[in-house]
């Protein structure tokens, strides 16, 4: 039988976006990326003039916004739709102003509980791809499968500048590489959901595998 619940963790750059939405169209499942709840809680307190650095008020919004996402339910190229207290943010949540501010609420201990547990009452229903930091250790500590996407730091900064240069956006690799080693850092050691690896997840190493490869390798372990 496979796996109802599919958390799939790792660092920026390490293929876990892209690889759950393939897996996810694959098995018919919604592909849930958890970022984006962080990102409606921004958009929601920067329309409601809550000052961002107000942690006590963000954390309280965060706490009675209700966010729900779906399978995409307009044909404009989105991977899901997002809803906000109802209303439809799916590209509202992707503004410079929302992307300048993220970090700062996604850091609030209270914001992340309330967004797990509007996660799991998400990941309830089944069939579902979770992508994110802290899925197999936090969200889904009982996942029915768990994956650990990782790459070298080199590599996966590569990547993010081949990213960068595709979009028109010219910049230098090692300034991409110092970014990513800070955010790296940040991650593995915020006080709130670090980054780690949960003891039953299987890791693959994407550093030298194309998505196709990661994907096939991902793709047997469903089936296994």
């Amino acid at each position: 039988m496979k796996p109802s619940t599919i958390a799939i963790d790792g660092p920026a750059a390490s293929g876990k976006s892209t690889v759950g939405e393939l897996l996810a169209r694959h098995l018919g499942y919604l592909y849930f990326d958890t970022g984006v709840m962080y990102r409606a809680v921004t958009w929601a307190a920067l329309q409601r003039g809550i000052p961002i650095e107000d942690e006590a008020a963000v954390t309280a919004l965060a706490e009675r916004l209700r966010i729900d996402v779906t399978p995409p339910t307009v044909d404009d190229g989105r991977q899901y739709t997002v809803l906000a207290d109802g209303v439809d943010v799916t590209w509202a949540i992707r503004t410079p102003e929302v992307d300048a501010n993220v970090s700062s609420v996604s850091a609030y201990r209270g914001v992340r509980g309330a967004m797990v547990r509007q996660q799991r009452r998400i990941a309830a229903g089944g069939r579902i791809v979770m992508v994110g930091r802290d899925i197999g250790t936090v969200v889904l500590p009982d996942a029915d499968l768990k994956i650990y996407l990782d790459a070298t730091v080199e590599e996966r900064a590569r990547r993010r500048w081949r990213e960068l240069r595709a979009r028109g956006e010219e910049t230098d690799y090692e300034v991409v590489l110092t970014s990513m080693r800070r955010r790296d850092t940040i991650d593995s050691h915020r006080e709130v959901s670090p980054l780690r690896v949960a003891e039953d997840a299987v890791v693959v190493d994407t550093t030298d595998m194309s998505i196709e490869e990661v994907l096939a390798v991902v793709e047997r372990l469903v089936e296994q």
